[in-house]
């Protein structure tokens, strides 16, 4: 499903009762620790963003910034920015092994990470996010180049995600408003992959992410 509504933006099925949502940040929500969406996204980075992006040469915290980066160098808006740099959060979110792709499982990261941010920041920051998976594969179905630039382990997660679009498919997917924001994500999330590349610190990105919120900063 292409487009959305905060019903079909939710955690999918087979991960409501396995989906990690960690000790570490359920005890800070409870305990009212931070109290703001932006915080919240910085701490999970804390916790959880040197963890292994995949089986690429960069850790999660990394490519998020990688990709960030790149995206405020093109001039991107401090939405798309965000977006960039939010758009594998969901990986930081489940408690599947880091070998899944090699035990077949597709851990949906795209839908985690726009469940876990669409009450929060706005549509311009979640729609790519949760598209960005399924560019790749329109890009994978109308590029006929693209397909050989993917990194081995992004064509081992193209099969789990359902391969290349089928014309029709493809034809829906370029009527989405998001579109060309979601086609720019991922050619940018494809190349941010460079380890050591020297990248501006997660803090850099703060005012980035309020100006993402629905509703502004926390008071």
């Amino acid at each position: 499903m292409l487009s959305a509504s905060p019903e079909d933006i939710k955690i999918p099925f087979r991960f409501v009762a396995r989906r990690r949502v960690y000790k570490e940040l359920e005890t800070m929500n409870e305990s009212a620790q931070i109290v703001d969406p932006v915080s919240h996204v910085m701490e999970c980075f804390r916790l959880r963003g040197d963890s292994e992006y995949g089986k690429e040469a960069v850790s999660q915290i990394e490519h998020a910034l990688q990709t960030a980066f790149a995206a405020e160098q093109m001039g991107g808006t401090p939405q798309f920015v965000a977006a960039c740099l939010l758009h594998d959060v969901g990986h930081l979110l489940h408690d599947l092994p880091e070998d899944a792709p090699d035990k077949n499982i597709d851990d949906e990261h795209e839908q985690l990470g726009a469940a876990w941010l669409y009450e929060h920041f706005l549509p311009e920051v979640v729609e790519p996010i949760r598209l960005h998976v399924a560019a790749k594969r329109y890009l994978c179905a109308v590029d006929s180049e693209y397909f050989s630039k993917l990194s081995p382990p992004s064509v081992q997660s193209l099969e789990l995600q359902g391969g290349p679009m089928t014309p029709a498919q493809a034809a829906h997917f370029e009527s989405h408003p998001h579109f060309k924001s979601a086609i720019e994500l991922r050619r940018l999330d494809d190349q941010a992959k460079i380890p050591n590349l020297e990248t501006p610190p997660l803090s850099h990105y703060r005012d980035h992410l309020t100006q993402s919120l629905i509703v502004g900063p926390a008071k």
